[in-house]
């Protein structure tokens, strides 16, 4: 069962998104209509999450910050099918929800850099949750690259083909998936 909120919140999520910023997003038919996918791309701003949204019919079961679930917004958080990453430690929790998700056919959405990227580089380095689901899952990586700003017409998403691992190795794997991301964006500035 998907989560209801999200499908109630998604379209008007959608339309908003639309009639504000009217993003460019390009190549969506990248992202399989089934199975199971992980979407990861490179982190920009709050409303990164609403472009990836966006861009699929699919639910998205992002990771997300356990921040999030604290306070008077924990209900809304916990009912749109988001998992909840300690950030501050290697959360195990987290990554073992995702493999479940994963194997239920479902999409997992993951910015690998963690947060916002606020420095110079293209890109921050990755943590390693995405290729070690991917890995555990055998699921296909969707990369992903955001580019441009919060503006009319200025904000960019853009999927790159899937794909799977190629080896065990993930260190290998991570530096494979960083220069999709970093390819893409560069492509697509």
């Amino acid at each position: 069962m998907e989560p209801i909120l999200y499908r109630i919140i998604r379209p008007v999520a959608t339309l908003l998104l639309k009639i504000l910023y009217a993003p460019i997003i390009k190549n969506k038919k990248n992202i399989p209509l089934k199975g199971k996918v992980i979407l990861a791309g490179n982190h920009t701003n709050n409303l990164d999450s609403l472009m990836v949204m966006a861009s699929t019919k699919r639910v998205v079961h992002f990771l997300a910050k356990d921040e999030l679930f604290k306070g008077i917004l924990k209900p809304f958080f916990s009912n749109m099918g988001l998992i909840p990453v300690n950030r501050r430690k290697k959360d195990s929790n987290s990554l073992n929800a995702a493999v479940r998700y994963l194997n239920e056919k479902k999409l997992i959405g993951i910015f690998p850099e963690g947060t916002f990227n606020k420095t110079r580089n293209i890109i921050m380095p990755f943590k390693y949750g995405a290729v070690s689901m991917a890995y555990k899952t055998n699921s296909f990586i969707v990369p992903f690259s955001i580019t441009g700003v919060y503006k009319r017409k200025k904000a960019k998403i853009c999927f790159g083909k899937p794909y799977k691992l190629t080896s065990d190795d993930l260190e290998k794997e991570n530096k494979i998936l960083m220069e999709k991301v970093k390819k893409l964006i560069i492509e697509n500035r």
